[in-house]
C-alpha cells in the first residue's frame, strides 16, 4: 500500500506539475483529517509520511501557550508550566506531541481523500500561477472579462484571474464578457476563492502608471508625477515636476498633437486630464491646481493647513467647478483644505478675525485699541505670537520701543500661563462675559467658550453677528442661528410698539 501511495505520489506530480512535497502535504493532510473524525472535540492532528519509504506517523498536539492567557482552545493547547512538567526546555509557542494510532489509507474514503488532495493540488496550482504571474513585476494586469460575480467583474489574464469590484470600476463603463480591461494591481487576496488579484481602474494609481508607460521621461527618472486626484470617468488632475530643466514637463505629458495625453483618456472613457506644474511653494502649487481660474489673492493659514483663494466674479464658477469638481480635485492634489470666495467674501471674513483679534489683543495683554491695531498690521494674530516670535520680529516694528516689547511679550505668556492652568485644572475662564449674555434664553452655556474665543462676550455682541458669522461660530443651522440673533436683538426694541 506505501508502494503504491508514492507510485500515485508521483504520478500527481507528474501531471499536475507541482513538486511531490506539495503533494505528500496533500496527502498528509487527508489522512489528519480522517484521524480527527476518530477524536472527540476540535483536536490538532499532525501526520507525517516519509518521503523515501511511504511510512507515515500520526501524531495529536497541543500549542504551548503562556500560563497567564489561558485556554483559548482546550482541546488544541496546552499552558506552559503543564507543558514544562513533560519537556523542561520547551517553550511558548512549541507543541507538545503524543503518537496516536495511524488510520490506514484503506480505511479512508475513497473520495474525500481524493477531494482533500485535488483541493490541496489546485491551491498549491493556484499559488504557483500567482508566484510566476507577480515575480514579472506588472503593475496593470491585461485581460479579458471572464464573467460576472455578484457585482464584480472577474477578469481572466491566461490562467490567473482579477477581481474588479462594482466599486473601483469607472462609472459610466459598461463592461461585457470578452471586452478586453486595463486595471491597476492594487493587491493580492488569496483568502478569496477563484480572483485573488484585486484591481481598480478608479484609483489615481492606475492613471499614474499609464503616464508612466505613455511618457518614457517618467520612466527615464527626467519627470516625476507627484500626485494624482480624480473624479472616476469624468475629469482628474495631474502634478509633474522636471529634474531636467531642459525639458518642459506639461508638454512631454501632453505629447505632440495631444497624443499622450488623449491615449490615457481614451483608455479611461474619455476622463480630461488637467496637468499641473508643481512647486515646493504651497501657495504656487494651489493657484496652478485651480486652474483655469485665474487667482486674485492667496491667504494661506498653515495651523489649519487651509487656504483662502480669492477670485473675481467671472473666476468664481470655474475656480469652484460643476458641483464643486474643480476645487475638489485641486484640494485633494494638492493636500491642502481650499476655501474660494470673492473679494466681498474675503474683506467680510478679514474684517471678522481683525475684531477677534483686537478684542483678544485688548483684554489679553491690557493694551489699547491703537497697540492692538498695530500688531495686527504687523501680521501678529494670536497670543503665541507675540509671546513666542524671535524678538528680532518684534524690533522691527517702528511703533515699539524695547521696553514695549518686552512688557508685550512678558504679558503674553502670562496670559497663555494662565489659560493652560485653567484648563488643566477644568476651570473656566470667562470673566469677561457679560451676565445678559449668560442668562440669554435658548443659549446653550457650552456654546459661551465658542462665542468668547471669536470675540462675542455681550448681548449686544451676538446680536451684531451675521447668521454666516454665527454658523460657522456654533456649527447651528442657519435657521437655528438666525433666531438665536433675533432672541439676542429683542431688547432692542422693548420699548418700541
Amino acid at each position: 500500500m506505501n508502494r503504491e501511495m508514492l507510485m500515485l505520489v508521483d504520478a500527481i506530480s507528474r501531471e499536475k506539475n507541482v513538486e511531490r512535497d506539495v503533494v505528500f502535504g496533500a496527502v498528509e493532510s487527508a489522512l489528519a483529517q480522517a484521524t480527527k473524525k476518530l477524536h472527540q472535540g476540535d483536536v490538532d492532528i499532525r501526520v507525517a509520511v516519509d518521503r523515501d519509504s511511504g511510512d507515515y506517523e500520526t501524531f495529536r498536539r497541543w500549542h504551548v501557550v503562556p500560563d497567564e492567557a489561558g485556554l483559548q482552545l482546550p482541546d488544541q493547547e496546552i499552558l506552559l508550566f503543564e507543558a514544562k512538567e513533560e519537556m523542561s526546555d520547551i517553550e511558548v509557542g512549541e507543541y507538545i506531541e503524543e503518537a496516536v494510532d495511524s488510520v490506514p489509507i484503506g480505511r479512508i474514503g475513497a473520495m474525500a481523500a481524493k477531494q482533500v488532495i485535488l483541493q490541496k493540488i489546485r491551491d498549491a496550482e493556484r499559488e504557483m500561477l500567482l508566484n510566476d504571474f507577480m515575480s514579472r513585476g506588472d503593475k496593470i494586469f491585461v485581460g479579458t472579462v471572464k464573467r460576472l460575480d455578484k457585482g464584480d467583474i472577474i477578469v481572466e489574464a491566461g490562467r490567473v484571474e482579477g477581481r474588479l469590484r462594482r466599486s473601483e470600476m469607472i462609472a459610466k463603463e459598461n463592461l461585457r464578457n470578452g471586452d478586453r480591461v486595463r486595471a491597476m494591481i492594487m493587491e493580492v487576496d488569496l483568502t478569496l476563492r477563484g480572483a485573488p488579484i484585486i484591481l481598480s481602474r478608479s484609483a489615481p494609481e492606475f492613471m499614474i502608471e499609464l503616464f508612466r508607460q505613455e511618457v518614457p521621461e517618467i520612466e527615464q527618472g527626467l519627470l516625476e508625477i507627484k500626485s494624482c486626484a480624480r473624479d472616476p470617468g469624468s475629469r482628474a488632475k495631474i502634478a509633474v515636476l522636471s529634474h531636467d530643466k531642459r525639458v518642459d514637463p506639461i508638454g512631454t505629458c501632453v505629447g505632440v498633437r495631444g497624443t499622450r495625453v488623449n491615449a490615457v483618456t481614451n483608455e479611461l472613457a474619455g476622463e480630461r486630464v488637467d496637468i499641473v506644474l508643481w512647486s515646493e511653494d504651497p501657495a504656487q502649487f494651489v493657484i496652478g491646481a485651480l486652474a483655469p481660474a485665474n487667482v486674485s489673492s492667496i491667504v494661506v493659514d498653515e495651523e489649519k493647513h487651509a487656504m483662502d483663494v480669492v477670485v473675481d466674479e467671472e473666476n468664481l464658477a470655474i475656480a469652484i467647478g460643476r458641483g464643486g469638481q474643480n476645487v475638489r480635485l485641486a484640494s485633494d492634489l494638492t493636500g491642502w483644505k481650499i476655501n474660494i470666495m470673492d473679494a466681498n467674501e474675503s474683506a467680510q471674513k478679514q474684517a471678522v478675525e481683525t475684531d477677534a483679534s483686537r478684542k483678544l489683543f485688548m483684554e489679553k495683554l491690557d493694551v489699547d485699541e491703537e497697540i492692538a491695531d498695530i500688531l495686527i498690521s504687523e501680521g501678529f494674530n494670536s497670543l503665541e505670537e507675540v509671546a513666542y516670535v524671535p524678538i528680532s520680529e518684534l524690533l522691527e516694528i517702528e511703533s515699539f520701543d524695547e521696553d514695549t516689547i518686552n512688557e508685550l511679550r512678558t504679558r503674553a505668556k502670562d496670559a497663555l500661563l494662565t489659560m493652560e492652568i485653567a484648563k488643566e485644572e477644568g476651570v473656566e475662564v470667562q470673566p469677561q462675559v457679560s451676565q445678559d449674555l449668560h442668562d440669554l434664553e435658548g443659549l446653550d452655556p457650552e456654546l459661551i467658550p465658542k462665542l468668547v474665543e471669536a470675540g462675542v462676550n455681550t448681548r449686544d455682541d451676538l446680536a451684531d453677528l451675521a447668521v454666516d458669522e454665527l454658523t460657522e461660530i456654533t456649527g447651528h443651522s442657519a435657521d437655528d442661528a438666525k433666531a438665536l440673533i433675533l432672541k439676542a436683538r429683542e431688547h432692542w426694541f422693548a420699548g418700541q410698539e
